[in-house]
């Protein structure tokens, strides 16, 4: 991939600004090289993250919860779990308590559907991978999290 100045076309102000706009670039270009094979499994990449936030869980969320775990925080989540509920792969329940809360867990046919949706994403992460040392990663990692101080 040619650097972000040749990419973009243009010159940058600064390092620092090249390097936020770089964070930005290449998480688009990671979206738009998963969105072609998520897309394939009629979901969007906001739905598969629901999914995987609901596996990881191992038991009902409520959608607050679901928003904030959420790597795009998208003010559409409940309509995005919606479609989920329609196709079969998330179920929810309302609490009994305080029927304003509601309740989602994954379905056995949404596990199944991650399990597949995974296996053909391997491939092209176990690449991304490569191309980054563990040492290089933990440094990303701690600069990103610093600048999100």
């Amino acid at each position: 991939m040619p650097a972000l100045e040749e990419e973009l076309k243009s010159r940058f102000e600064s390092e620092q600004q090249k390097a936020l706009l770089n964070v930005l670039f290449t998480a688009n270009w990671f979206k738009g090289g998963h969105a072609p094979l998520l897309a394939a499994h009629d979901l969007s990449l906001q739905q598969y993250n629901i999914l995987r936030i609901l596996r990881g869980a191992k038991g009902r969320m409520n959608m607050h919860q679901v928003k904030c775990r959420m790597l795009d925080r998208a003010p559409n989540a409940t309509r995005l779990t919606d479609k989920l509920i329609t196709k079969g792969l998330v179920e929810r329940v309302r609490c009994e308590e305080d029927r304003r809360v509601v309740y989602v867990s994954i379905t056995p046919k949404g596990l199944a559907l991650l399990e597949e949706v995974d296996q053909a994403l391997r491939p092209a992460l176990a690449e991304k991978h490569a191309r980054l040392s563990k040492e290089d990663a933990r440094t990303l990692n701690r600069i990103l999290d610093d600048l999100r101080g």
